[in-house]
């Protein structure tokens, strides 16, 4: 337990002295000639939506946490636990799609705060004795108030941050997802093991409803956005064209192997942790932790060398493309040598590094789409992206669940499902090599010509 609390307190301590580091630069030294400076606030504005992503990710994880109780409890097949990990993702990227445009013309603030709203009601319901099809449901309805969530948290913040200073902002959005395991799996698997999984559920309903106040108190729109003659004197793009443009089918395919690894971890990791290895549901509720605090470290590792580069003037081709797309293609190597290893700990070992490599990818790839996309459809782009690459949140809980059920042992199925995973990662970090030019993009898109300065908003 200690080595655990002393890992995850490292990636806390090397979260803030990458965000203390950053306000200090900025304040002692003049901004680029090219970039408004960063308004006064950006920082607080970032820790809560950091915040937002904790809360975010804890609710995503408590099915998988307490996966063997409610399988248990619910008498449910693995076919059908599949199923449950998947019905967060039912209408996850139709909500993500549609709330991308309502956040170009609303204010991020407002949306955010209705966001928070749902994900603390739905779940309520689960606190008392539910069936599957209440929990399934609820699922569903949690699954459609979470899609938007990082693409209007990343909106909302590249709206206090010039475009060569977001990627370590992203970074810290990002960790969000770590931490809210991190912090949330040691509380909920105590509540877990010492109550009922149905008071896990109960306590994070709770813990978003203090988010939400917290929001409503402090949360402001940030100043840097188009002055409105800016903003019809910008070209804007076809989104037929935008969103089949190469870096940002690129960015899709890349984070849609990531996301698979991603959603294994939420749905299938512990238990696989207690049923295919053995362990007793506290130790593996211990050991669960550990992915994420390895995906912290490359997330927080990513966006400082990013921005360490951009700053220099290294081209976003290798500072964001190939920086993002090589850890993926390891990862996925290290995940087909699983049925090679025959000790638990090595094979949790390879899961941890495999999986956490592929972080790398969710901190180059908004500031890509932002880098070429008009700011006036900037919300509808990532939020499309979002909603495209986690439909792999559908498929890969599904796959994993039809692959262990149709094994001869549910050891078997287990491997099987996870070199699928690597297959996947390392097929979606080649195509993310091959495709992501964002560097060039936008000139490609506006016909060669160079995109005019738009005036931007900022503080007197």
């Amino acid at each position: 337990m200690a080595v655990y609390d002393c890992l995850a307190a490292g990636s806390v301590a090397a979260l803030l002295k990458l965000a203390a580091r950053a306000a200090q630069q900025q304040r002692s030294g003049d901004p680029p000639l090219h970039s408004p400076a960063t308004p006064k606030g950006a920082w607080r504005i970032t820790f809560l939506l950091f915040l937002f992503m904790v809360v975010n990710f804890a609710d995503k994880i408590v099915v998988g946490l307490a996966g063997v109780p409610i399988t248990r409890d619910l008498k449910l097949t693995p076919e059908q636990f599949g199923l449950l990990g998947s019905s967060f993702f039912f209408l996850f990227s139709i909500a993500a799609v549609v709330v991308g445009f309502i956040v170009n013309r609303v204010d991020t603030r407002w949306v955010l705060l209705v966001l928070a709203l749902i994900w603390a009601v739905a779940q309520f319901p689960m606190v008392g004795e539910v069936s599957f099809t209440t929990l399934l449901i609820c699922r569903i309805v949690l699954g459609a108030g979470e899609g938007p969530a990082f693409a209007v948290a990343a909106h909302a913040m590249y709206k206090w941050f010039p475009d060569d200073r977001r990627t370590l902002p992203t970074a810290i959005l990002s960790q969000g997802s770590a931490f809210g395991v991190i912090l949330a799996v040691p509380a909920l698997n105590w509540i877990i093991v010492n109550h009922s999984w149905h008071y896990a559920f109960g306590a994070l309903g709770i813990v978003g409803l203090m988010w939400a106040a917290a929001w409503l108190a402090l949360g402001k729109e940030g100043p840097l956005v188009p002055t409105a003659a800016a903003a019809a004197a910008e070209q804007r793009i076809p989104y037929g064209r935008l969103l089949t443009s190469r870096t940002f089918v690129g960015c899709v395919v890349a984070t849609f192997g990531a996301f698979w690894a991603m959603s294994l971890g939420l749905t299938w990791f512990t238990t696989y942790i207690v049923a295919g290895l053995g362990f007793s549901q506290h130790d593996a509720g211990l050991i669960s932790i550990l992915p994420w605090i390895f995906g912290a470290a490359i997330v927080l590792l990513t966006g400082a060398v990013s921005q360490a580069l951009t700053t220099r003037g290294v081209s976003t081709r290798l500072a964001r493309g190939v920086l993002g797309s090589l850890p993926p293609i390891a990862g996925g190597l290290i995940l087909l040598t699983l049925p090679l290893i025959d000790s638990p700990g090595l094979r949790i070992a390879a899961l941890v590094i495999g999986s956490g490599l592929c972080g790398s990818i969710y901190v180059v790839c908004p500031p890509m789409i932002a880098e070429f996309t008009p700011v006036t459809q900037r919300g509808a782009a990532i939020a499309i992206y979002g909603a495209l690459y986690t439909l792999a949140g559908i498929v890969a809980p599904l796959v994993m669940g039809a692959v262990v059920q149709g094994a001869a042992s549910a050891t078997d199925g287990y491997l099987v499902g996870y070199m699928i995973n690597g297959a996947v990662m390392i097929g979606a970090g080649l195509l993310g090599l091959l495709l992501l030019w964002p560097n060039t993009e936008r000139a490609r898109l506006l016909g060669g010509t160079a995109p005019a300065a738009v005036g931007l908003r900022t503080p007197a």
